[in-house]
């Protein structure tokens, strides 16, 4: 499996040096292992859970519950969804956050990203970037 976070197109021209080529900034996490099925019993707090920590972040909206269904409705819809879980086995994780750069071109690369929407979580990949530079 993999996960992916924030990631972002990076300019050549935010460098503010010559003969450099455009590429692309992220971070994403490999996931080895084995699909074990759960219970289909197991799905419903499961799924209540997750949608309760997305309905908070769209507060002052009030959360969506699945109190909101008529429970035949919800056993319908959630038979179209099969838990499973996954055993990890191995954890890889890569970046590439322009570490391999002067320290002025990283900068230069984290303020270009202020104005760009190419990616996703912008925000949090500056962030990690200038963590880079703190080390």
């Amino acid at each position: 499996m993999i996960v992916s976070g924030p990631d972002a197109y990076i300019s050549p021209d935010w460098y503010g040096t010559l003969d450099q080529v455009p590429t692309w900034n992220y971070i994403a996490v490999h996931l080895r292992g084995t699909l074990h099925r759960l219970d289909q019993s197991e799905l419903q707090p499961h799924s209540a859970r997750l949608s309760a920590q997305f309905e908070e972040r769209l507060l002052p909206k009030t959360p969506w519950t699945d109190a909101k269904m008529s429970s035949d409705a919800l056993n319908r819809l959630q038979r179209m969804i099969v838990p499973i879980e996954m055993r990890i086995t191995q954890i890889d994780g890569t970046w590439k956050l322009n570490q391999n750069k002067e320290r002025a071109a990283v900068e230069g690369a984290i303020e270009g990203l202020s104005t760009s929407d190419i990616g996703m979580e912008i925000g949090n990949l500056r962030e990690l970037m200038r963590e880079t530079l703190k080390g």
